[in-house]
């Protein structure tokens, strides 16, 4: 059978939400669909269904009032759901969804990515899927909610958690991280490095940088490419060779980049590029080193390599990549005061 010509999603409503957890997501996907539909016609594009107690018009917290297709326990197989954030005090919203919790149990279990924003993910936590599970929420919230939900992992130091196919976000400002990385598990790695460029790649955090996740690429037991995965971060700058470094661990290449990728879903150089392009961001946001000298910061002679691939993984250039990160990070002096 055939995939379905587009990426079902759903959004919740209730009148305490916020209407940008709602919006800036949808905007994500709906311009990655967009772009993707640009290089393949082929392409999957994106389906948007809003659910609340009943059809009809829902005016949220800020007074933007958004029309209800149907009624949330309605809501048939969805790629993606969002549980958006809730203005203040979850309690009334808790309270009037209690009767969603059966089909919210239903959607996650037959696949659904359910994506809570802020204290939306209360509505998890009464549903029960968070018991024994990872997940965040908003900061403000965060002793009332351990209190009340003693069985949830709480990860108080962490913007985004990921559980499976359950996700929680502390922020409205996380979000787009979160869907950032969606869009490159449903349209590639390029499409995702173009939509963050998009909407501003000089506030973004990459989704490894910001998310606590169950079955991350250093939570896996296999002792040599733990061993591996050390040795590249400390030699960096050295110019890791994959062969030598297999030879320190007595195993061959093809072995250990067979374990390799079964431990973290990436072959050894793949990883090492990542944590290359990854370093170089840092550097050229933080520092004032020529990205010459930052390209031999990370372990490359050629610089016109390093800018190739640095394109590649962040679709922008380094110099391009600096330029907008440091007029956000760095605002200019004009020389006035306020009100002059």
């Amino acid at each position: 059978m055939d995939p379905p010509a587009v990426y079902r999603i759903a959004a919740l409503l209730y009148p305490q939400a916020l209407a940008t957890s709602i919006t800036l997501p949808l905007e994500i996907l709906h311009a990655a669909a967009q772009m993707a539909r640009v290089r393949s016609r082929h392409s999957r594009g994106v389906e948007l269904k809003l659910a609340a107690h009943e059809a009809g018009p829902v005016q949220l917290f800020s007074g933007i009032t958004l029309n209800a297709d149907l009624d949330a326990n309605s809501l048939g197989a969805q790629d993606l759901l969002i549980i958006p954030g809730i203005w203040r005090d979850p309690q009334t919203v808790i309270a009037s969804t209690r009767n969603w919790g059966g089909r919210l149990r239903e959607l996650a279990q037959n696949g659904t990515l359910v994506c809570a924003v802020g204290t939306g993910t209360c509505l998890l936590a009464e549903a029960g899927l968070l018991d024994g599970r990872p997940a965040t929420t908003h900061w403000n919230y965060f002793d009332h909610f351990a209190r009340r939900y003693p069985r949830v992992n709480l990860k108080s130091r962490h913007l985004i958690t990921q559980a499976g196919n359950i996700y929680c976000v502390g922020s409205v400002n996380s979000i787009a991280d979160l869907m950032v990385h969606i869009v490159e598990g449903w349209y590639g790695h390029g499409i995702s490095r173009a939509v963050e460029n998009q909407f501003s790649p000089e506030i973004r955090r990459s989704f490894r940088a910001a998310a606590y996740q169950t079955g991350t690429d250093t939570s896996h037991h296999d002792e040599a490419v733990l061993q591996a995965q050390q040795w590249l971060r400390d030699n960096l700058s050295s110019g890791a060779d994959i062969a030598s470094l297999a030879e320190r661990l007595g195993l061959s290449t093809r072995t250990l980049n067979r374990r390799f990728r079964l431990a973290t879903g990436s072959s050894p150089q793949q990883w090492l590029q990542r944590l290359r392009v990854n370093e170089a961001r840092d550097l050229l946001r933080h520092s004032n080193l020529s990205v010459g000298e930052i390209a031999w910061q990370v372990g490359f002679q050629d610089v016109s390599h390093f800018g190739k691939l640095f394109r590649q993984h962040a679709g922008i250039s380094p110099g391009r990549y600096r330029e907008a990160v440091r007029g956000k990070l760095f605002a200019p002096e004009t020389g006035t005061t306020a009100g002059s």
